[in-house]
């Protein structure tokens, strides 16, 4: 009898899961984000930049963000230095970062508004007198950190790898610029 039971409802399941009718009423517009306009954009971006400072451009490197990209007050913008590469593997520190040296101390830092940032060298030195390896060809990443994406979270701003790792798994991108030298 009991067979015959389950043998009878697993029929009554077939049966009814594959009966078909008319489409229900539409549902109301949610919150989806595909519009772009619902939801919320919590992308971060990375830029990565390489320059050259020099008395011409002030021993400033200037970076425009693109037109198309957004920066917004509340958004937090880091900027970190290329400092090593250890087993074929990057090493980045945050700005600002000091350089003892036996004539004295000079430091990389950056400021930055929602349309710009720049990287400068500071200190008691005359930059003129720093050697070439701290001056030619030095590449840094500007990371965009969307405010939504941190305030939520507990994350090192000063650990670039723990930044990056949050913001692509939110989708973010890291795109490559090259600085003109003046």
């Amino acid at each position: 009898m009991k067979t015959i039971s389950k043998l009878l409802l697993f029929i009554a399941v077939i049966i009814f899961s594959s009966c078909e009718g008319p489409m229900g009423p539409a549902g109301y517009d949610g919150l989806d984000g595909q519009d772009g306009q619902d939801g919320i954009n919590i992308l971060g971006t990375v830029f990565e930049v390489t320059g050259t400072f020099n008395e011409a451009n002030q021993y400033t490197l200037y970076y425009a963000f693109p037109n198309d990209f957004q920066v917004y007050n509340g958004d937090a913008v880091m900027v970190y230095i290329l400092w090593d590469v250890v087993d074929g593997l990057d090493v980045w520190r945050a700005l600002p970062q000091t350089i003892f040296l036996e004539s004295g101390a000079f430091q990389y830092n950056f400021d930055y508004t929602t349309g710009d940032v720049q990287i400068f060298i500071d200190g008691e030195l005359d930059p003129a007198s720093l050697g070439i390896g701290d001056l030619v060809d030095q590449t840094f990443r500007i990371a965009v950190i969307p405010a939504d994406l941190y305030k939520n979270k507990s994350i090192d701003l000063a650990d670039y790898n723990e930044v990056t790792s949050a913001m692509l798994v939110w989708g973010g991108k890291i795109n490559q610029v090259t600085l003109s030298n003046h």
